[in-house]
């Protein structure tokens, strides 16, 4: 039991760093609108939490889409987070909705992910709880790390948004719409 606990955090962690450069890109988003690390960590809990069951529920085969669809729709709402921290004076009271709402999209996405490498089905469970353990820690690493090389020692400054938000999210957005027009025609 403790091989696949170890198992699984350890590949939920490395979907998110090194391999998750879209998860990387989407967490970085949504911390650069709101640099406040409380708040930060809650709206990443709430997408880990929305994809956990989107990942449970396909992982299951009770809810399954083609990646043909989820691959772009993954690309789409990076874009859209992108989009909204430059459009935004201040974080949108739906932000929450759409983190849940794009949690369940990115999870449809992991479960791909995950079906290629394989869950342990004797485990079924455990397995999914510990990959998910993996991408939280991996999420949150990438939140501190933003915050402690950017966030704490510039957000409060005046040009903060000119010259850190808006410069940042421009390049996601154009890496997302790379991404959307790739996956949708390949």
């Amino acid at each position: 039991m403790f091989e696949v606990i170890k198992q699984y955090s350890y590949l939920g962690f490395t979907h998110v760093i090194p391999l998750g450069f879209d998860h990387i890109l989407f967490i970085l988003s949504i911390f650069l609108m709101n640099t406040n690390l409380k708040t930060i960590i809650v709206q990443c809990s709430a997408f880990t939490i929305a994809h956990s069951i989107s990942l449970g529920l396909s992982a299951a085969d009770l809810f399954v889409v083609d990646s043909k669809i989820i691959e772009p729709l993954i690309a789409i709402s990076i874009l859209v987070t992108a989009l909204e921290n430059i459009v935004q004076e201040k974080i949108n009271k739906w932000r929450i909705v759409i983190i849940l709402l794009f949690g369940i999209i990115h999870g449809l996405g992991f479960a791909n992910a995950l079906r290629e490498t394989g869950l342990d089905k004797s485990h079924f469970y455990l397995s999914l709880l510990f990959f998910n353990v993996g991408v939280e820690c991996g999420q949150i690493l990438i939140i501190l790390l933003a915050y402690y090389s950017i966030g704490k020692w510039f957000c409060d400054k005046k040009w903060y948004k000119n010259r850190i938000v808006y410069p940042i999210s421009s390049v996601i957005g154009l890496i997302a719409i790379y991404w959307t027009i790739e996956r949708i025609f390949s």
